[in-house]
């Protein structure tokens, strides 16, 4: 079995709760979705064997918080990221999973290798596509006893309507979760921008969410 990866690397975890630790990252190639936002070009890679990943994992030193699988989307790669998911398990690491959080039939086989998922809200008046509501709440239902948090990317042409099903969707299904309002970091406007988090952030304290407003916090000190 072979993966494509487009790197291997170590740095400091840039977004949602875990700012700030120390992670080791394995960025997957390939996504199911375009996002209007995205900023990621996968689209070269190198193919990894499992063991080989593992390798390379093992030739950085000192205390790691997790093994950070990103993308693209991690799970549109579901087979080869299970047994990596089964070897960093193996070999001591705790699996932190970066998702779209679309692809629910592929978490359901994967959630018992995942200790923390880190899954991004896909608001239709961000991404400029469709809706992904339904998959959302099939996925979170599908999460089992990972630690769950979600994350949200907020743009000038971000909609409080939006918001609100974000809302009801984690009322219904992880209501003790962290939304991180994130803001778009293309924005030609970051002041307009901050105010429309800060009007959401308040929004959702009021409806009783957990709720935080973090920047992307490694492009701004200039790291991966």
């Amino acid at each position: 079995m072979k993966g494509k990866i487009t790197e291997i690397f170590e740095s400091i975890q840039g977004e949602g709760v875990y700012v700030g630790e120390r992670q080791l990252f394995v960025r997957l190639s390939g996504c199911n979705l375009k996002c209007a936002f995205c900023d990621t070009d996968t689209s070269r890679f190198k193919e990894y064997e499992p063991q080989e990943v593992i390798d390379e994992l093992k030739k950085f030193r000192g205390h790691a918080h997790s093994v950070s699988f990103t993308g693209g989307e991690p799970l549109a790669q579901k087979d080869f990221l299970g047994e990596l998911m089964r070897l960093t398990r193996k070999a001591g690491w705790r699996n932190y999973l970066e998702t779209n959080g679309t692809l629910f039939e592929e978490i359901r086989e994967l959630s018992w290798l995942a200790d923390f998922v880190a899954m991004d809200i896909k608001l239709p008046s961000s991404t400029g596509l469709k809706g992904y509501w339904d998959e959302h709440r099939q996925f979170l239902a599908a999460c089992g006893p990972a630690e769950v948090f979600l994350k949200a990317i907020i743009c000038d042409t971000t909609r409080e309507e939006d918001i609100f099903e974000s809302i009801k969707l984690i009322k219904e299904l992880r209501s003790g979760a962290i939304l991180v309002l994130q803001a778009d970091s293309s924005t030609k406007d970051p002041k307009t921008v901050n105010m429309i988090i800060e009007s959401f952030r308040m929004l959702c304290r009021r409806s009783g969410i957990a709720v935080c407003a973090i920047p992307q916090m490694h492009k701004i000190i200039g790291l991966k």
